[in-house]
């Protein structure tokens, strides 16, 4: 029940730093959670459910005798990742909210790491061949494989936001993202297949505001966010002096850095100005042999959250997994209508209509409505 209200929390924090953000006024949140300190804490609290994820849900799936009257409670465990990775990404966007991460930023960084390298060894298409009916786990699965993928292009923002702040970075973190996860090797494979964008029966398709959808062929050249995000990130490892001086421009990592060349069109350089820098950093990396870097003798930091976790629970999943089946996954009837309501109140229609991008439109005239039909709750009117 505590975990649920936390949750409850969570989402609610999330859908007012959406509308937040709609409407330019997040300011007050980023620094209550600065002044809070709540920013190491959603990053604990991510990489908490993530390795649940890996962990816990295999061996719930596999349970022969467990056989739920709803899957929903575990939905929502799977759905509490989502909802963090979607606020992150809503406030990484400033500067105090990276340095207040302080030394979790480089659990968060792992995290990102991880999520990308998903990304980049996804198939051409992003999609799996599932069964026509899919029925409890399976159905749980496809589920979470499908969050998986919008999570992973979440974490590809987080990222971006964090290599914005290079200057201000601890030196951990910048030797973490060049040369432990060597980041930019990672990006380049992004560029280089795309997971968001694919080819459907001659059709291209290009997955936004989480649905694939068909691009029209005069759209087919258009830089889309995903594809801005990852540039940008790029950009940001690369040409900061520091980067520089920090990365190992090896025979491997400079043959994988010059695969950007092909992709530089002018079309593509219109679109993002910046990218004209790259070129000639590009150009100049390709007739040159950069310094290799100084060995500075340095005390580095390294990630504790993730380790602390698994090192406290090793060998206890298949226990932990089967004391939830009992005490949080096996609810009573009583228990399911208290959790319906709180649900209801969290995901009430008022809010979700609110965080709709489309204004609702009268079923009549077409133009956009005020009053809801008090009888059905889903047509809209602009007049009684």
């Amino acid at each position: 029940r505590r975990w649920l209200r936390q949750h409850d929390c969570v989402e609610k924090l999330n859908m007012h730093a959406i509308l937040s953000a709609s409407t330019g006024q997040e300011q007050l949140l980023t620094e209550l959670l600065v002044t809070y300190a709540k920013v190491p804490v959603l990053i604990g609290e991510l990489i908490s459910v993530e390795i649940w994820k890996h962990k816990i849900f295999p061996v719930l799936c596999r349970l022969e005798d467990f056989k739920p009257r709803s899957t929903f409670p575990i939905y929502v465990v799977l759905h509490h990742e989502a909802s963090i990775i979607n606020l992150l990404e809503t406030v990484f966007f400033y500067k105090e909210i990276c340095e207040s991460a302080e030394d979790s930023i480089l659990d968060l960084i792992d995290y990102c790491h991880r999520k990308l390298t998903l990304l980049a060894g996804r198939s051409a298409n992003g999609q799996t061949v599932t069964p026509a009916v899919l029925v409890p786990p399976q159905e749980l699965q496809k589920q979470a494989e499908t969050m998986e993928f919008e999570i992973s292009l979440k974490a590809l923002s987080v990222l971006r936001f964090i290599t914005d702040q290079v200057e201000s970075l601890p030196l951990s973190a910048l030797t973490r993202m060049l040369n432990t996860h060597n980041l930019p090797c990672l990006l380049v494979e992004l560029v280089e297949h795309c997971p968001w964008s694919c080819r459907e029966a001659g059709k291209l398709k290009k997955f936004e505001n989480g649905v694939w959808h068909v691009v029209p062929p005069e759209d087919e050249v258009k830089m889309t966010k995903l594809d801005g995000q990852v540039w940008l990130a790029l950009l940001n490892l690369l040409l900061s002096p520091e980067c520089q001086r920090k990365y190992h421009f090896d025979g491997f990592n400079k043959s994988q850095l010059l695969k950007l060349r092909a992709f530089l069109t002018d079309v593509l350089v219109d679109q993002l100005p910046n990218l004209v820098e790259m070129q000639r950093f590009l150009s100049h990396l390709a007739v040159t042999e950069p310094a290799s870097p100084k060995k500075d003798l340095v005390l580095e930091q390294v990630p504790v959250i993730w380790d602390h976790i698994l090192k406290k629970n090793a060998g206890k999943w298949e226990a932990i997994a089967k004391h939830q089946v009992k005490r949080v996954f096996s609810p009573t009837e009583e228990e399911l209508k208290l959790q319906a309501c709180r649900w209801a109140q969290t995901y009430s229609l008022d809010m979700m209509e609110a965080l709709a991008p489309d204004k609702p439109r009268c079923r009549v005239c077409g133009v956009e409505a005020a009053k809801r039909c008090s009888r059905c709750r889903n047509e809209w009117y602009c007049t009684r």
